[in-house]
């Protein structure tokens, strides 16, 4: 199950802090810059090695600062492990 989290932002308004799983990420198998929604999603060694470990971790998709009417730019910032995932681990016998 996927949590999502929320904070407080100015005159009380309320903000969703987005996640983003493997398979919305295209199921990526090299670190790089990808076309994502309205931008660019950069995804890292590390990141991969994560997914490839945990295929239904999600990670908090982070928004970079960019130019005015540029493309958005995201990276992926801290992950979840859901405690009961619906298969079993590729390691696993």
């Amino acid at each position: 199950m996927v949590i999502w989290f929320f904070r407080k932002i100015g005159a009380g308004g309320l903000s969703v802090v987005n996640k983003v799983t493997w398979q919305k990420a295209g199921r990526v198998t090299e670190p790089g810059r990808y076309m994502f929604r309205y931008g660019w999603l950069t995804v890292t060694a590390e990141d991969l090695a994560i997914w490839r470990q945990f295929p239904e971790a999600s990670f908090t998709l982070v928004t970079l600062p960019s130019e005015p009417n540029s493309p958005e730019e995201f990276h992926l910032g801290a992950f979840e492990i859901p405690a009961h995932p619906s298969s079993p681990s590729i390691d696993e016998h």
